[in-house]
């Protein structure tokens, strides 16, 4: 029985689309909050949403797959993980699985503090949390912690709002700067309930760093953890990797995996420093650096769809060819033309309410 997929937040995402056609037997389709966004002509279909913090947001999604028998479900975005994972039940209802954990897990993933005790308690490295400047310069003082510094937003994405302090001077300003623009509401839509706490202050760690794909199946259980090699970040993303064959990273991975039961994909950053491993981010979802799996050799799309049906996965779909080495590229599509062009046929509207 052929699945029907959905894919939210589609944005830039065009290689995602393509791999999950290449791999489901059924239509992809797409959605995003702008008709414009590249990624909706590569689908099947696609479909103009309200924006994720838009009280329409879960109903627009529920109509999709309603009607189109959608019945796998494809977050993108950190920001609509607990909504999702909050209305579960309800797209099961109308026949869909969403790719999403427990509200508890996404809770955990989403909160950098609550990240770094859940790992710690694990027995895995992670970097040291300041909650304001004074602690942090104390432990520089005391030579337990060194220049230069991370600021960031406590309950960030990606790299938005992280800024590096060299010094005391500019550690007081960078932090300053960041509860200014917190209070403004600048990354309002990112959550977080503890407002006077909402940035943490951690050691810039040096190393060599690393994407994990932690890759659990529907019921939580851990299979294979896929290690990537990062050579070049540009704007918070993977702008070049290769990947790797390390027992002591996919150790790692499965110990991650296993521990907090996450549903599907959970996107890891890790360094390799001096004292060891050290993890600073957990993602619950299909992060931006598994197509370097995929190009490798793994087929995630093809074992969620088999899984969806109840289907056992082909093994090969979680082996990946080591030294692989992949970089990202720029890609050019054309979003609009004059209508008599017919450009935006794969543009479906939602029904009327």
């Amino acid at each position: 029985m052929p699945v029907n997929v959905l894919l939210t937040c589609a944005g830039r995402r065009s290689y995602i689309v393509k791999a999950f056609k290449e791999a489901v037997k059924g239509r992809v389709f797409a959605c995003d909050a702008s008709g414009d966004a590249p990624a909706l002509r590569e689908a099947d279909g696609a479909f103009i949403t309200p924006r994720v913090d838009d009280a329409d947001y879960i109903g627009a999604l529920l109509e999709i797959c309603g009607k189109h028998s959608v019945g796998l479900l494809i977050p993108a975005l950190e920001t609509e993980l607990g909504l999702l994972a909050e209305n579960r039940e309800r797209f099961l209802a109308v026949g869909t699985t969403p790719l999403v954990s427990s509200p508890e897990v996404v809770r955990i993933c989403h909160d950098k503090l609550e990240t770094s005790r859940f790992l710690k308690k694990l027995g895995v490295g992670v970097p040291c949390n300041y909650l304001s400047p004074e602690p942090a310069q104390e432990a520089v003082s005391r030579g337990e912690l060194r220049f230069p510094l991370v600021i960031k937003p406590r309950w960030g994405v990606s790299s938005i709002g992280m800024e590096f302090a060299a010094d005391k001077e500019e550690l007081a300003l960078a932090f300053s700067l960041l509860k200014i623009r917190i209070a403004r509401g600048e990354w309002s839509a990112l959550g977080g309930d503890d407002p006077e706490h909402s940035l943490l202050i951690q050691e810039r760690l040096r190393g060599e760093e690393y994407g994990l794909d932690i890759i659990n199946d529907l019921t939580g259980r851990h299979v294979c953890t896929f290690v990537k090699r990062k050579l070049r970040m540009h704007a918070g993303q993977t702008d070049r990797a290769v990947t790797v064959k390390d027992e002591n990273l996919e150790e790692l991975g499965r110990r991650i995996g296993e521990a907090l039961g996450h549903t599907g994909m959970l996107d890891c950053d890790v360094f390799r420093t001096e004292a060891g491993f050290s993890v600073i981010d957990l993602n619950p979802r299909i992060g931006g650096g598994y197509p370097y799996s995929h190009m490798a050799g793994a087929n995630f799309p093809a074992a969620l769809s088999a899984w969806v049906r109840g289907v056992e996965p082909d093994p090969a779909w979680f082996e990946i060819e080591a030294g692989v080495e992949a970089g990202r590229a720029d890609l050019f599509v054309v979003t609009r033309r004059p209508a008599k062009f017919g450009a935006n046929e794969n543009l479906m509207k939602l029904s009327e309410k």
